[in-house]
């Protein structure tokens, strides 16, 4: 609190502020200012407002051991002054006596004695104020099931009485009593008792999510497996990191134990970190301690207790000694429950979770799984197993390698990664074999492999200096072919880094596209220094290629694919077709060269290039054939690992044929094939993305989902991490549009809790896309209070993108509309300022345009005639773009932002009671549209506009005969042009205005 109120209309307004924030020790400091503050006001109606909210931030804060305390001031205030409690400071402080119950009960220090003792006091107070016994009864219940005594009998005393006033609410009744028939081992008839409550139809602050928490085994151990999983999701939402609901969080975390999900139940367990500091309540301790040593139980039991773990603040965990000292705090827990109890059932309770085994040995929660192999730290990333055993010793393993190299077989990859390892032990001896060569030829290969690695994550610069420096070992090592190849590969490598060069240097490449003239735009310069520098590295490879002719036929067959290579990205780069037949000329040379030395991989190869080069022309038919002819060639003679690439060429022709079901054969047999090798040498992470895009054009949407996550999870594996959550992101927007709006936020949850993302390693703006998604789907799953949260913090972080101002503003639009549907319309003029003012600086007129509208619109809905002045405030900034927009001749997508505007000026008036106004701009909106035609937009707009027009004149302004005339006139011209679904909402309209004349 930044400055204490002067005034109480200051403290209330500080109360309401404090309110809003979600509980933890931030609200429940302001609770603590600002009760000391309302002291000083002498006055006990403040006093009791702020003490209210202090003891209210105490108990979802899990400060038990506070509440009472602060009760106990109200009480005494209602002893000596009753008359300044009114009805409902009078309610409140009677229903508060619940909460001091199970304050009480949550504290093993406090005699059960005393526990009982406060209930006696309960029940007087409610009979001498005249109240219904049944909350009492609900206490007494809630503290037999506690002790494990006489539970029956307490039920039946509470769970036949009617309810009162002072009940708990209809959700927390409905959850007390299905615990009674799970306790009972009763499964079924516990989630029949749950209905209501998982189904959503009854809720409070604490509902669904606690019952959520229970049911989720029971709905396993009845099969119930879906509804377990999408519970699961939003019930964990509902209470992550929420101290008050620590014993909720641990049984989602023993969930993901039993289900195969330990990976999960150790992100969940980071996320919620905080909480090992922050509960003050023993009890929810207990209850969220058990769950984690479930988990971690589960951890250690599967081989994986030294990973690490997140745990008690001040020093670092393993899952096993986490697990051995929450074991610990747990079982002094219990047993300091059970010695005041004078019962065993907290021990024994405790017993029966720890001693569950898996319900599910796998059920798929999120649509990111992962295994606890995934979460090992890596220092590098493995090679994928051979498909042979690799040989034993260095020698034989540096021979196998260089085998399988020459061959271009992907197990050549393992055989260097072993290598790699043997090289880097300090007691390792070279072999003293003439075969295999001297050690430096060994560090060339080495450096050769790791180049191949980087080139394959983009690294290209780095790749560029691997294989120059490859390049001089092996010229040491009296290798002169290699050395030419490897220096040949740095070369392209670096064309793929080239930065744009100025213009008129005189390249001679440059020269022979046509130099760009002067002030041509930086994109087109970039083209032009692009080609340039491929035409030079092509020359260069030509060059080089004639170093090599005495060479193994394999070394030569490497420099003719780079020369086609080059020829490729030149054409890629250009986009003129005359490269093409000098493609096709090397393409051949290389077929018929790798053809008379049996180069099968080369081969394939040129194959494969010569496809890819008529699919690049345009020339989809021949591409097709050449695809055709490559997948029959490999599926006979092989190479066998050249065949997922060749049919996912000829699934992206197919598809470019229009013929997706075709192609979506193709990729399927790509992707099943590619399993066999390892995933970096196929690109399978590539294959699954062209599958996704196939089966999105096929509606086939879950599928798609499908693939797009696991080349995702691909790319994280091989090390590409912006690739990879480029391709989340894709996954989670994609989910958004399926409705699958808990699978959304639970993906985006997993991935912004990644370490490279909290720290700020990965790029900013992507993360930015995560979270604006992510807070469209919080609302889209109807939390508007976090989605606006996070769509502020985000437009506040966006305001600082000086080289991005048009993001910055539809993100500050965006959140500006979400504070409008909270009523917050004194901050959204503020965003939507900030909106206006970045759209100054890079126009987003349509984006900017539409925020502005809505805005107004839910202003002189929600505000009525007091809103009015904000509202067409806020449509004549609306003005004012679509007047810029129409002087830069921009056009809209849908309808026209001054049709749009005025349409919104008639629906602004109508919801302030400003009918004339609102007739005459809906009367405008519909001369800008003009008369409806065939397109049935046009027509479902057109007809809206007249609904609106007749709906004011007819029943607003009571002018019957006008407003009839118009409807049936309209609703007549739709049918005739034969959108009689649009009509229908016009002849509705009608029968309404004749039934109130």
């Amino acid at each position: 609190m930044q400055t204490a109120p002067q005034t109480t209309d200051e403290l209330y307004e500080a109360l309401r502020e404090n309110d809003r924030r979600p509980y933890g020790r931030t609200r429940t400091v302001t609770a603590e200012e600002l009760a000391e503050t309302a002291e000083l006001f002498d006055e006990p109606v403040p006093l009791i407002h702020a003490l209210l909210e202090l003891q209210e931030a105490y108990t979802y804060g899990s400060e038990p051991r506070k509440s009472p305390v602060v009760f106990a001031r109200l009480l005494n205030l209602f002893d000596e002054q009753p008359d300044v409690f009114d009805d409902r400071l009078r309610h409140q402080l009677f229903w508060r006596f619940k909460w001091v119950a199970n304050a009480l009960r949550s504290l093993p220090e406090i005699p059960l004695a005393s526990l009982r003792q406060w209930q006696t006091e309960m029940r007087d107070r409610y009979e001498q104020a005249g109240l219904d016994l049944q909350p009492y009864y609900g206490q007494a219940y809630q503290l037999a099931a506690h002790v494990g005594e006489d539970t029956a009998l307490a039920y039946e005393l509470w769970a036949a009485r009617t309810r009162s006033r002072l009940s708990d609410c209809e959700a927390c009744e409905t959850c007390e009593r299905a615990l009674y028939h799970l306790a009972a081992g009763d499964d079924e008839r516990a989630l029949r008792a749950w209905e209501p409550v998982l189904a959503g139809k009854e809720s409070c602050q604490e509902e669904p999510a606690r019952s959520v928490s229970y049911a989720l085994l029971p709905l396993l151990r009845s099969g119930r497996t879906d509804e377990a999983r999408r519970l699961h999701l939003a019930g964990y939402r509902g209470c992550r990191r929420n101290p008050s609901m620590a014993g909720e969080i641990g049984r989602h975390l023993e969930f993901c134990a039993l289900t195969g999900n330990e990976a999960r139940g150790l992100e969940l367990l980071a996320e919620n970190r905080t909480l090992f500091g922050e509960v003050d309540s023993p009890l929810a301790q207990l209850d969220l301690l058990t769950g984690v040593e479930v988990l971690l139980a589960r951890v250690e039991a599967l081989g994986h207790g030294e990973l690490p773990a997140a745990g008690f603040p001040g020093r670092s965990w393993t899952v096993a000694s986490l697990r051995a000292e929450v074991g610990r705090r747990a079982d002094d827990l219990a047993a300091r429950f059970d010695k005041r109890n004078g019962t065993s059932a907290h021990t024994d309770r405790r017993a029966a979770r720890l001693g569950r085994a898996p319900l599910l040995e796998s059920l798929e929660l999120t649509l990111r799984p992962r295994t606890l192999e995934d979460v090992v730290p890596a220092t590098a990333a493995a090679a994928s197993a051979p498909a042979e055993a690799l040989p034993e010793t260095p020698a034989e393993l540096m021979k196998r390698a260089r085998e399988l190299d020459e061959q271009g077989h992907p197990d050549a990859h393992a055989c260097w990664a072993r290598l790699r390892t043997l090289t880097t032990d300090p007691e390792y001896v070279h072999p003293d074999d003439p075969q295999v060569g001297p050690l430096v030829r060994l560090r060339a290969d080495l450096l050769e492999e790791e180049a191949t690695l980087a080139e394959r994550k983009d690294a290209h610069a780095d790749a560029a200096a691997l294989y120059e420096e490859a390049a001089g070992l092996y010229e040491d090592a009296g290798l002169a072919g290699h050395a030419v190849v490897a220096r040949a590969r740095a070369v392209l490598a670096v064309t793929q880094v080239v930065p744009p060069r100025p213009e008129g240097g005189g390249e001679e490449g440059a020269a022979s596209e046509g130099a760009e003239p002067e002030g041509a735009d930086p994109e087109t310069r970039a083209t032009a220094a692009r080609v340039a520098a491929l035409t030079e590295a092509h020359a260069e490879l030509t060059s080089l290629h004639e170093q090599v002719s005495g060479s193994a036929p394999y070394l030569q067959a490497r420099l003719l694919r780079l020369r086609v290579s080059a020829r490729g990205l030149l054409l890629q780069a250009s986009g003129n077709d005359e490269h093409v037949p000098p493609i096709l000329a090397e393409v051949e040379l290389l077929h018929d060269f790798a053809t008379r030395h049996n180069l099968t991989g080369q081969i394939a190869a040129a194959r494969l290039l010569r496809a890819t080069t008529h699919a690049m022309a345009g020339d989809l038919p021949t591409a097709r054939a050449e695809a055709d002819g490559l997948v029959d060639l490999l599926r006979t003679d092989g190479p066998a690992w050249h065949l997922p690439r060749a049919l996912s060429l000829r699934g992206k022709i197919q598809l470019g044929l229009g013929d997706p079901k075709a192609a979506h054969a193709s990729l399927t047999e790509a992707v099943r094939l590619a399993a066999q090798w390892p995933a970096e040498a196929v690109d399978a992470p590539t294959l699954h993305g062209e599958l996704a895009q196939v089966c999105m054009s096929l509606g086939r949407h879950d599928e798609a989902l499908r693939h797009l996550t696991r080349s995702a999870e691909l790319e994280l594996r091989a090390g590409t991490r912006f690739d990879a959550f480029c391709t989340y992101s894709n996954a989670a927007q994609l989910s958004l549009d399926m409705g699958r709006i808990e699978d959304c936020i639970a993906l985006l949850d997993s991935l912004l809790v990644e370490p490279d993302v909290v720290d700020g390693e990965l790029d900013d703006r992507l993360v930015a896309q995560l979270r604006l998604t992510r807070a469209r789907a919080l609302r889209a799953g109807d939390d508007l209070k976090a989605a606006t949260a996070e769509l502020v913090s985000l437009a506040a972080e966006s305001a600082g993108w000086d080289d991005d101002p048009g993001s910055h503003a539809m993100i500050a639009a965006e959140a500006a509309i979400l504070l409008g549907e909270a009523g917050e319309f004194a901050k959204a003029r503020e965003a939507m300022d900030q909106a206006l003012t970045a759209h100054a600086l890079d126009p987003r007129y349509e984006q900017v345009s539409n925020a502005l509208r809505e805005l107004a619109r839910l202003q002189a809905q929600q505000q009525g005639p007091e809103g009015l002045t904000g509202a067409r405030a806020l449509l004549d900034d609306a003005g004012r773009i679509a007047d810029a927009a129409r002087a830069a001749g921009f056009e809209a997508h849908g309808r026209s932002l001054d049709t749009a505007l005025a349409y919104e000026h008639g629906r602004v008036n109508a919801y302030a009671g400003a009918y004339d106004e609102a007739l005459a701009a809906l009367e405008k909106a519909l001369g800008l549209l003009g008369e409806p035609g065939e397109d049935p937009d046009v027509a479902g707009e057109w007809a809206e506009c007249v609904r609106l027009s007749g709906l004011v004149e007819g029943v607003y302004l009571e002018r019957t005969a006008p407003a009839l005339a118009r409807v049936e006139a309209a609703a007549a011209r739709l049918k005739s042009l034969g959108h009689t679904e649009a009509a229908e909402s016009l002849t509705e309209l009608a029968d309404r205005i004749r039934d109130e004349e």
